[in-house]
């Protein structure tokens, strides 16, 4: 029977398929896979990353949205046993239902990246480790240190929650359509210890937030515009050695870490 032809892609979904081998490759090489590993796909689109991934890992949830790629994908891989296409939205797909120690192998879509790597990170205790493609300046911002312009509040809640490398640096013409901008490679792995109580991490989160909701200003003035008591705030830069006239893009993950046990302190 002749396979169908491939679907177009949406642009609305932002879908920018691989086309290129090595970089899959390259990609599942990056994951370090054994013929064990159960393996999450988000977004396999015409399955060039997922027929490598099948090649080695033990079990691929491969979670498409578009149903048209599904059929494609359901047509173009009939006897893959190992295989487990999902039609489904990787937003709320129950990701407590994967076993724990569940690799993610994935080439997000640009418009749903930041999202779609904050509810991975939610549930990092199932996935030690991601390796996965972003647009260029994301990923940028996924590594940025303190000082620099691309740190932020993603810097930071991604760095809190996992050790980043950048890795693979991917052009736009490795892809068609060929995206505007170019894509990278990232590799996290979850960290098996938190550094914070579960119940404190929600004021981690709405403290980084507040921090960064006014760059200009500094950050006793960020704070207290966000109804954090302003002696506090002053007490706890003391104690850390820090001056009162920071701001926030200057103060490290542990630094922030440390800021919310001593506002959280009775």
């Amino acid at each position: 029977m002749e396979r169908s032809t491939p679907p177009v892609p949406i642009k609305r979904l932002g879908q920018h398929f691989l086309i290129d081998p090595n970089i899959a490759r390259k990609i599942v090489s990056l994951a370090t896979l054994s013929p064990k590993d159960s393996v999450l796909e988000i977004g396999p689109g015409r399955g060039i990353l997922t027929t490598e991934l099948c090649r080695i890992a033990d079990r691929v949830t491969a979670i498409e949205i578009d149903r048209r790629l599904y059929d494609y994908l359901i047509e173009r891989y009939p006897d893959r046993s190992n295989l487990h296409l999902v039609l489904a939205d990787a937003m709320t797909y129950p990701f407590q239902e994967l076993p724990v120690g569940t690799v993610v192998v994935a080439n997000l879509p640009y418009y749903l990246s930041t999202p779609l790597l904050f509810r991975l990170l939610e549930h990092r205790r199932r996935f030690p480790r991601m390796v996965l493609m972003l647009q260029r300046e994301v990923a940028d911002r996924l590594v940025a240190t303190p000082g620099t312009s691309d740190y932020g509040i993603l810097s930071i809640m991604a760095q809190y929650a996992a050790t980043i490398e950048q890795s693979l640096t991917v052009s736009p013409r490795c892809f068609r359509p060929q995206p505007e901008v170019e894509s990278a490679v990232v590799i996290l792995h979850t960290r098996a210890i938190r550094a914070l109580p579960p119940e404190e991490e929600p004021r981690f989160a709405s403290l980084v937030k507040a921090a960064f909701a006014h760059r200009r200003k500094t950050l006793v003035n960020s704070l207290k515009n966000r109804g954090y008591s302003h002696q506090a705030v002053a007490a706890a830069l003391t104690t850390l050695a820090l001056p009162l006239e920071v701001r926030a893009e200057t103060l490290s993950v542990e630094q922030f870490i440390e800021l919310t046990r001593l506002l959280s302190a009775p």
